[in-house]
């Protein structure tokens, strides 16, 4: 059942290229793996009923495989469903355009879950590279504004992060003998795959920077939010809600379990970028004028969070081997211990803001394109008083901006909130303040730089007096509210019951 979730969307495509109406075959993919993905959730530890294998090469070996490795291929599954639907749903295809429309957004949906569910190394980075074609078709096609750089500079700036990135990989395959991902970590954990420190260096900084493009860590990130900005809304709901947490996901799967001696090497390096990710673009986004640039620098700013909890796992990893510990009198007894993590916070606090993280950024950009729509512009100076014409828009907008910012009872609280804690899980007061719980301090501010923007945001577009755009501006439909109180739902059940998810991860 597993491959139908990446089949579905590729047959909706078909479909719509043989000539069925394109929004309702996209529509029913889009519920018909929301339902399925809802299903796997609840059963996903069933391997008969979630896990496909077949052979496509014998040398070297190469299997199509799919499979619930764990708990947070689910979790990344369900977000891809969930915001693929609400993708579907929300936006509208300019005429005569519907089959690049809907065709282009069902691509991007099946390479982001084929990638989640990929178990072989080659088709997890295959579907990815998939999906990236038809978000240069959207933007450079269907965008707005200045679409042909924008395009261009993603397809660049992701090629160039995707070819550094298959070094590692293929480096990865060459010392493990194998392209299964589910191998290659048993391997690690038995002890049979064996990387030296030079080479875990190396390979380490290799997936660092690849997956970093990819995930538009500083300084490398100057690509995602012009691209979001021309993008049509479900392209960017799709590749920032989901996509871009491709290059977090393969950190985490691949990089932690593997070369986690590497991943250690350059904590400091890693830690110094993810605060520029925070801090440096924090102060970009507050400068900026415009919506749907404004929300693309935001996104950026975000994922320093999620890297913040990567660098907390990887600062807690240690080698197998003994250590002196006290008895607690005063005699020192050797203990022995094996190779492993002792941060057991990190991983879920990174899973969880992942989710959170693409559910609020996906619900906010498709409100902005409602905004574009009904106002005809998102210039922050041209708006105002819009909450008197469109109260539903008003008050979606302002929970998401709370989510975003961190407000408690939403999904975003809860995640960063386990970012946190667990970058201070291992702080020992008598050694005084480590460089993740510096690095921890300073991404605090990092609350107080989105509270900022965010409600700067919400009183220009929604406060004060209304203006020519906004004096006449329509209110959410029937429809259009559709999508956006799914995202909702999901942002105030996982916000309320963080159990939901972080059961899964057990």
């Amino acid at each position: 059942m597993l491959a139908l979730l990446v089949l579905l969307p590729l047959l909706a495509f078909v479909a719509i290229l043989a000539g069925a109406p394109a929004r309702k075959a996209a529509l029913a993919a889009g519920a018909a793996n929301l339902v399925l993905g809802l299903i796997a959730a609840t059963s996903w530890e069933n391997d008969r009923l979630w896990s496909l294998s077949l052979p496509v090469l014998e040398k070297p070996a190469l299997h199509l495989a799919f499979a619930f490795t764990d708990g947070m291929s689910v979790i990344m599954v369900l977000l891809s469903v969930i915001v693929t639907l609400a993708a579907l749903l929300s936006g509208k295809a300019p005429a005569g355009r519907e089959t690049l429309y809907y065709g282009s957004s069902l691509l991007i949906s099946a390479g982001a879950i084929g990638a989640f569910a990929a178990t072989d190394l080659f088709f997890f980075y295959a579907f990815h590279e998939l999906a990236l074609i038809p978000t240069f078709l959207m933007i450079g096609i269907l965008g707005r504004g200045d679409r042909k750089e924008a395009a261009w500079k993603i397809t660049i700036y992701l090629g160039f992060g995707s070819i550094i990135l298959l070094a590692g990989l293929v480096w990865l395959a060459n010392l493990a003998g194998t392209f299964s991902i589910p191998e290659m970590v048993l391997q690690a954990k038995e002890g049979s795959l064996v990387i030296d420190a030079a080479s875990q260096k190396s390979i380490a900084a290799l997936l660092i920077v690849g997956f970093g493009v990819l995930v538009s860590l500083f300084p490398l990130h100057s690509w995602a939010a012009p691209a979001y900005a021309s993008a049509p809304a479900p392209t960017a709901m799709l590749h920032a809600g989901v996509l871009k947490k491709f290059g977090l996901y393969g950190l985490l799967r691949i990089a932690i379990p593997l070369v986690p001696e590497g991943m250690n090497a350059w904590l400091v390096p890693l830690l110094v970028l993810l605060v520029g990710n925070i801090l440096w673009v924090g102060l970009v986004t507050i400068n900026q004028k415009r919506l749907d640039l404004m929300l693309g620098n935001s996104s950026v700013m975000h994922m320093g969070y999620i890297f913040l909890a990567i660098a907390a796992l990887a600062a807690s990893y240690h080698p197998a081997g003994g250590m002196d510990v006290s008895s607690g009198s005063g005699v020192h007894l050797s203990k022995t211990f094996a190779a492993g993590f002792a941060n057991d916070l990190a991983k879920p606090a990174a899973v969880l803001l992942m989710f959170a993280h693409g559910i609020s950024i996906a619900m906010l950009f498709g409100l902005a394109d409602r905004i574009e729509r009904n106002t005809g512009t998102l210039e922050l100076s041209d708006l105002g008083g819009l909450a008197k014409s469109a109260p539903g828009m008003a008050f979606l907008f302002g929970m998401v901006g709370m989510a975003s910012i961190g407000l408690p009872g939403l999904a975003n609280f809860a995640g960063e909130v386990m970012v946190f804690l667990a970058a201070f899980q291992n702080y020992d007061p008598a050694a005084g303040l480590g460089p993740v719980q510096t690095a921890c301090i300073l991404a605090i501010w990092g609350v107080v730089i989105s509270a900022v923007y965010m409600l700067r945001a919400y009183r220009k577009i929604f406060q004060g007096p209304t203006v020519r755009a906004t004096e006449a501006a329509a209110d959410l439909t029937f429809a259009d509210r559709i999508p956006v109180l799914l995202l909702a739902v999901a942002l105030l059940a996982v916000g309320l019951y963080p159990n939901l998810l972080l059961s899964l991860l057990k």
